[in-house]
């Protein structure tokens, strides 16, 4: 952070970037300065993102990439760091939910779907992006989870599954990082209303919002640094 605790100046990368949380995500870091990096794998996504981003006057830069794909993130690293030097901030927010349904009846395909994108996508970032960190002296790690990663859902075993072990990722490698000064943190939401994310029989204007966990992530880049939040948990404040 600068002297006056703002991130002017500083590089964000924000996975799963071009719509939804992730695009709250990328508007609200721009907002306050950062270059918002934003990957995803439909690159129009991206695009439109990026525009609106940029027409504000903000900084943005929309780069393709799939998580799932080691040397797609590779690439993103690698082109992060031609382009701007290092990386401040990693937001591992690309995450899919899965089919429902009881877990015996669970074809193997869509287990390995939802475990690559939602546990093994936030694995190949770190391990692409930490090393950065470490060479520019610190930064931010935060990791984008669920409620579903603290308690039990039926029919969504999959998905839960892959928080639940996102949450023990991010807990036991906040321990390996924080003598490279960089922090690690995750957030827990409930059920967030997104045109891309329908919950039925539930009241959108009282679920949570994009932009309160936009907003969760802002406090975690903008805390003193003698300390650091290791995870918030996000409800609304009327059961929806």
């Amino acid at each position: 952070m600068t002297s006056d605790g703002s991130i002017r100046g500083q590089v964000a990368v924000v996975t799963g970037g071009g719509r939804g949380i992730g695009a709250a995500i990328a508007h609200k870091l721009a907002a306050m300065g950062a270059v918002s990096v934003i990957c995803g794998r439909n690159e129009s996504l991206l695009r439109q993102t990026g525009g609106e981003i940029t027409k504000g006057g903000a900084k943005c830069e929309p780069i393709p990439c799939d998580v799932t794909d080691l040397r797609s993130v590779e690439a993103l690293a690698a082109r992060v760091e031609k382009d701007f030097g290092r990386t401040d901030i990693l937001v591992n927010n690309a995450g899919i939910g899965g089919p429902g349904g009881p877990l015996h009846q669970m074809p193997p395909d869509a287990w390995d779907q939802v475990m690559n994108t939602n546990l093994r996508g936030a694995f190949y970032c770190i391990r692409a992006f930490a090393p950065m960190m470490i060479r520019s002296g610190g930064g931010h790690i935060i990791n984008i989870s669920s409620l579903a990663g603290k308690n039990a859902l039926p029919n969504g075993a999959t998905y839960s599954a892959s928080k639940w072990a996102l949450n023990g990722l991010s807990y036991s490698v906040a321990e390996e990082l924080r003598a490279h000064n960089i922090r690690v943190s995750v957030v827990c939401p409930g059920s967030v209303h997104t045109e891309f994310s329908p919950h039925p029989g539930k009241s959108p204007e009282k679920m949570l919002q994009p932009s309160d966990v936009a907003h969760a992530v802002s406090m975690l880049v903008t805390q003193a640094p003698q300390s650091f939040a290791s995870e918030i948990l996000l409800r609304p404040t009327q059961k929806p």
